[in-house]
């Protein structure tokens, strides 16, 4: 397809049409599928992630790590340091305007389409004591308070 004078005065004014452009705003710039792995900015900032990241950084070496430019980049320094020990590059991308939860994205240049690409808490991992928990609960609080 043969461009005309009228798709160059477009892009000229408003720029180069984009695919997908509220998903790439999403993923830092990227697609979706092309996705390996994706941190929440409450993920970063209480430093989740690593053992994760490193191993889908091992499984595809030719990755790249996008950081958000939203969040304080001291956050992100494991990660970079992760991602330098294992030379992928890295850069922080600041999407202006655009509200997004999304800190880190690592992905390829090509669709991958991995079906999770999320951190999910491990399963079957108690969070805390039992015993603990009954003697710590509002419940056991209040009957304590009343058998005084």
């Amino acid at each position: 397809m043969k461009k005309d004078i009228d798709d160059y005065l477009n892009e000229g004014i408003y720029g180069i049409k984009e695919t997908k452009a509220n998903e790439r705003k999403e993923y830092l710039g990227t697609l979706r599928e092309r996705t390996i792995l994706a941190l929440t900015e409450g993920e970063v900032v209480q430093q989740k992630g690593l053992k994760q990241l490193e191993e889908a950084m091992k499984n595809y070496p030719d990755a790249s790590l996008r950081f958000s430019g939203e969040v304080t980049m001291r956050f992100f320094k494991p990660y970079k340091t992760l991602a330098s020990s294992h030379h992928i590059p890295y850069t922080s991308v600041t999407n202006q305007g655009a509200d997004v939860d999304i800190a880190l994205v690592l992905h390829a240049d090509h669709a991958i389409d991995k079906p999770e690409i999320f951190l999910h808490e491990e399963l079957g991992k108690p969070t805390e004591n039992p015993e603990k928990s009954e003697h710590s609960s509002f419940t056991h609080m209040l009957k304590n308070i009343f058998k005084r």
